[in-house]
C-alpha cells in the first residue's frame, strides 16, 4: 500500500524534483517507509511506500530492463503470481519479486487491456517512453482512489488531493455543484469532487494521455447484477468455496495481519476464514450503551478463538480527532462511522500492518434494509402511473402524523426518484431553505436524480432490489464505504483488504437470483445460509450495527451548541444560510425533531472548508 503523484507538463519541461517531492511529501502517512522520484522531459513520478510485499526489492518508481515503461503503483496483486508464471512462461524476465513488476510487465504483453487481468485494489500510473503515452488505472470496485487535474498545459495525478494542492496545478475552490450533491449524498459522487477543477477517476476506468495533452477516458469493467436460476445449493457451496478462496489470496503479504471485526455476519465471517488458516489478532470499537460494538465483538471473538483487542470511543474521543480525520478524508464525507474507522484503525496499527475486513458484502448479496423496501410496497406496484400520482397527492395533503402517510408516498413515488442510494439526507426543497440563493442555484445542475439515472437506464429490465443494488455498486460503495475505509486506515499507515470486493467472487454473486438474497424476512439470505457452520450460530443472524454512533444525543447536550459556533466559524456563509442552520440546530436541542443527519452533513463541510479553504493543508495532522 503506498502513494503515488505526478505531473506531466505537454510543452516538454521536466517536471522540478521539488515540486514531486512536495507532492510525496504531504502523503507521507500513506507510504513511511520508501520515498522515489523518476522524471525525464515533459514527465515526473513521485512515489511513497508503504512496503508489504518484497520488502527488499519492491523501490519504485520501477521500470522494465530497457527502462522504456515506468510504472507507480498503489494497492495489491492477488493473481500477481499467476500472472508473473505466465509473463515468464512467453519470455519475460524478472529483476524483483513485487506485484509491480508483474503490471509492468503486463502492459508490455497485452497494453491497455493488461488491467482487465488484474484481480486486487489498484491506483497506478505507466509512462510509455516510446509512445509518448501515459495509462492511469483505478480498480474494478474504486477500493483505492484515483485524483487528477488537467488543463491545456498539463495532468497532475495522485492518490491523494493534498498532492495536487502541494504541487500548485490547481487553485482551491468550492465547485458549487458538488456541494449540492454532497448535502444529499452525504459524499461527491463521482467523478467530481468538491474542489473546482480536481476529478476522480471513476472505478474500473482507465485513462489515457499523450505527450501533446490528448485525453480519454475509457471503462473497461461493469459491476452489473445478472441473475440466473439455478438451485439454491449450488449456490451456497459456490459461496462458500469463493470466499475461501478470496480470503487466502487476500493474506498474501510479508507482514504481520489482522482482521477488524464488528457485530455482524460480514467481518465475522472473514475472520472464521482467517482463523482457519492461521492465528489471528481481532480489533473492535464501540461506544457506551445498549449497542455497544464492542461487547458483541469480544464475545464473536472468544467463540473464534482470536487475539482479540478493542477501544470504548468517548464523546471527547470522537470530537478531539475530527480535525485530524477531516484532513485526511480530503473532501468532506459527512459518515459518522469514518471516524469510528478512524479509531479502529488507529488500535489496529499497534499491532499489525495489513487488516481485512468486510466491505462490499451487503451491496454483493443484499445486506442493506432498505433493500426490503420494494418487498414491503408490492401490494400498491400494481397502480397505473396516473393513479400513483394522484395517490401522492392525496398523501401529500395528509398532516404528518397521519399513520401510513409515509407508506403512501413511498409507495407512489417512482423507485429511481425515491432510492438515490444509501443516504439521502436533503431534499431539494431542503436545499432550498439551506442554500444561499438556493432556488436559483437548483434551478441549473445535474442534481442526484439526474447522477442515479444513469445507473438506473441500465437495468430497466432488472427487479427493484437488484437495481438499487446496482445504484450502490456504483454510487454508495466508492463515495462512501471505500473513501472512508482507504482514508481513515491510510492516515495511520496501515493497509485495509477487502475479499468480499473480489472480481471473482462478483462473478459468482453477480448471479445469484434477488429471492435467494432477501427470503423469510432477512437481507443477505443466501450468504447467511452459506456461512452456516462455518461462524459461530449466535453471530449467524445478529443485524449488523455499524458503528452505532450516539450522534443524536450528542448534539442535545452542550456539543451541540460548539458544533454551532464551529459551522459559524467555517467561513461557508457564502454557500450555507446560518440562521436556517441556527433554527435546525436549536430545534434538535429542545426536541422539537431529529435533525442530527443534517446538522451533521452541514458540519463537516464547514470544517472542511476552515480546513481547505482557509488554511494551507500541512503534515500538520499527518499521523506519522
Amino acid at each position: 500500500m503506498c502513494g503515488i503523484a505526478g505531473l506531466m507538463h505537454f510543452d516538454g519541461r521536466e517536471p522540478a524534483q521539488e515540486v514531486l517531492k512536495s507532492m510525496t511529501d504531504i502523503i507521507t502517512h500513506r507510504g513511511p517507509d520508501d520515498s522515489g522520484f523518476w522524471s525525464e522531459r515533459g514527465i515526473g513520478l513521485g512515489f511513497r511506500r508503504l512496503s508489504i510485499i518484497d520488502l527488499a526489492e519492491g523501490h519504485q518508481p520501477l521500470c522494465n530492463e530497457d527502462e522504456t515503461v515506468w510504472i507507480v503503483f498503489n494497492g495489491e496483486i492477488y493473481n500477481y503470481k499467476e500472472l508473473r508464471r505466465i509473463l515468464q512462461d512467453k519470455g519475460h524476465v524478472f529483476r524483483t519479486h513485487s506485484d509491480t513488476e508483474v503490471i509492468v510487465h503486463l502492459y508490455e504483453e497485452y497494453g491497455d487491456e493488461c488491467v482487465k487481468m488484474l484481480r486486487g485494489m489498484f491506483g497506478f500510473v505507466i509512462w510509455d517512453r516510446n509512445k509518448r503515452q501515459l495509462l492511469g488505472a483505478r480498480d474494478h470496485f474504486g477500493i483505492k482512489p484515483f485524483y487528477y487535474h488537467y488543463n491545456p498545459d498539463g495532468f497532475a495525478f495522485g492518490s491523494e488531493i493534498k498532492s495536487l494542492l502541494a504541487a500548485g496545478v490547481v487553485d482551491r475552490a468550492v465547485r458549487t455543484e458538488s456541494l449540492m450533491n454532497y448535502l444529499t449524498f452525504q459524499y461527491v459522487p463521482e467523478p467530481d469532487t468538491m474542489f473546482e477543477g480536481i476529478q476522480k477517476l471513476p472505478p474500473a476506468h482507465y485513462i489515457k494521455l499523450t505527450a501533446d495533452g490528448k485525453m480519454s477516458l475509457h471503462r473497461y469493467w461493469d459491476p452489473m447484477f445478472e441473475p440466473v436460476q439455478r438451485p439454491f445449493g449450488e449456490y451456497v457451496e459456490e459461496i462458500r468455496a469463493k470466499l475461501q478462496d478470496s480470503v487466502v489470496h487476500h493474506l498474501v503479504s510479508d507482514v504481520e495481519r489482522g482482521c477488524f471485526l464488528s457485530s455482524g455476519i460480514d467481518s465475522t465471517a472473514i475472520a472464521a476464514h482467517i482463523k482457519r488458516i492461521e492465528p489471528l489478532r481481532t480489533f473492535s470499537v464501540g461506544f457506551e450503551g445498549p449497542n455497544n460494538e464492542t461487547t458483541i465483538a469480544s464475545e464473536t471473538a472468544k467463540a473464534l478463538g482470536t487475539e482479540h483487542y478493542a477501544k470504548m470511543i468517548s464523546q471527547k474521543d470522537f470530537f478531539d480527532v475530527l480535525p485530524k480525520a477531516i484532513w485526511h478524508q480530503d473532501e468532506p464525507v459527512a459518515d459518522p462511522s469514518a471516524i469510528a474507522l478512524y479509531h479502529v484503525a488507529q488500535l489496529a496499527r499497534e499491532h499489525v500492518t495489513v487488516v481485512l475486513s468486510g466491505e462490499g458484502a451487503d451491496e454483493l448479496f443484499g445486506g442493506y434494509r432498505i433493500y426490503r423496501e420494494p418487498l414491503s410496497l408490492k401490494p400498491l406496484e400494481w397502480l397505473p402511473l396516473p393513479l400513483k400520482r394522484m395517490l401522492h397527492g392525496a398523501a401529500s395533503a395528509l398532516p404528518s402524523s397521519v399513520k401510513g402517510r409515509n407508506y403512501l408516498l413511498r409507495a407512489s413515488t417512482p423507485l429511481e426518484e425515491r432510492f438515490l442510494g444509501n443516504a439521502k439526507i436533503f431534499s431539494e426543497d431542503m436545499k432550498a431553505g439551506i442554500l444561499n440563493s438556493g432556488r436559483e442555484l437548483l434551478s441549473n445542475y445535474r442534481n442526484p436524480i439526474q447522477i442515479a439515472s444513469e445507473y438506473y437506464s441500465k437495468t430497466r429490465h432488472q427487479d427493484p432490489v437488484t437495481r438499487m443494488q446496482y445504484i450502490d455498486m456504483n454510487l454508495w460503495m466508492p463515495g462512501d464505504i471505500l473513501m472512508k475505509a482507504d482514508k481513515m486506515t491510510m492516515a495511520h499507515s496501515l493497509e485495509l483488504r477487502v475479499p468480499f470486493l473480489d472480481k471473482e467472487l462478483f462473478e459468482l454473486t453477480r448471479r445469484i437470483p434477488m429471492e435467494y438474497r432477501l427470503a423469510e424476512g432477512t437481507t443477505k439470505y443466501i450468504f447467511r445460509k452459506a456461512m452456516e457452520g462455518i461462524i459461530p450460530d449466535p453471530i449467524l443472524n445478529r443485524p449488523k450495527l455499524g458503528f452505532p454512533v450516539p450522534l443524536r444525543d450528542w448534539l442535545k447536550g452542550p456539543q451541540g451548541g460548539l458544533i454551532l459556533e464551529q459551522i459559524q466559524a467555517g467561513g461557508i456563509g457564502d454557500y450555507v444560510n446560518l440562521t436556517a442552520v441556527e433554527n435546525m440546530v436549536t430545534k434538535h436541542r429542545n426536541g422539537e425533531g431529529d435533525y442530527a443527519r443534517r446538522i451533521w452533513v452541514i458540519y463537516v463541510f464547514a470544517l472542511w472548508h476552515a480546513t481547505y479553504m482557509q488554511e494551507m493543508p500541512s503534515r500538520a495532522f499527518a499521523a506519522v
